[in-house]
């Protein structure tokens, strides 16, 4: 094992409720009346499929693109600047590191939005490669932006691990032939989450049962 592929939004970062209520804006800003709680069980896969699900509207649309440029805005300005990451997180990254892991990540959010991301994580120094839904012709749940990731990382499936929270992110390792390790911090449960090969709380979860982890078996 050489690679650990890290999602960030719900992994990382407390977010994935915020990124419901920017989605849930932009519609009533064009007019258009979504659920909630619909919106937020979507939050990990990729905004181009999210779109349709919860609204009809097709995301290449021009109506699409504005009402997703208009998320976007919202985001940053209204709930980007309140994000925190989740207790332990450079700590869990920090012992990646020494224990000799390179880190990547492989996240649905724009290329423009991950570098703010990254900074409320506390870890963008710590981060070498990253994949965003713009290096991927396919968003998750589909597997292409893990694939960009190991192809960044020169690194073959079977020497990462992948880091997530949603089924999204296991649907997109495991498509991608990567095993991946989920947390329960961005609102699914342990039974939701089926398919990681190990499930924690969160990362100071993790960071305790560290030594008896799939991270810790680098054969």
């Amino acid at each position: 094992m050489k690679t650990v592929i890290l999602d960030i939004d719900g992994t990382l970062v407390d977010s994935n409720d915020a990124h419901a209520h920017a989605w849930v804006a932009a519609f009533a800003g064009a007019g258009i009346t979504v659920d909630y709680e619909k919106v937020r069980r979507l939050v990990g896969m990729g905004g181009d499929k999210l779109m349709p699900a919860v609204s009809g509207i097709e995301s290449a649309s021009d109506r699409g693109q504005r009402i997703s440029k208009e998320r976007g805005e919202i985001f940053k300005s209204t709930y980007l600047p309140a994000l925190r990451p989740f207790a332990s997180v450079r700590e869990l990254m920090e012992r990646f590191i020494a224990d000799g892991y390179g880190l990547a990540v492989a996240s649905s959010a724009k290329e423009h939005e991950l570098q703010p991301l990254l900074e409320c994580a506390r870890i963008a120094d710590l981060i070498p490669h990253r994949t965003s839904s713009d290096d991927a012709d396919n968003s998750k749940p589909e597997p292409d932006i893990v694939e960009a990731a190991l192809e960044k990382c020169g690194c073959d499936p079977a020497e990462a691990l992948m880091l997530g929270d949603t089924p999204y992110d296991i649907e997109a390792a495991t498509g991608a032939g990567v095993r991946i390790v989920a947390f329960e911090s961005g609102g699914w449960s342990r039974k939701d989450l089926g398919g990681a090969i190990a499930v924690y709380k969160d990362a100071t979860d993790l960071l305790a049962h560290y030594d008896m982890s799939p991270f810790a078996d680098r054969a």
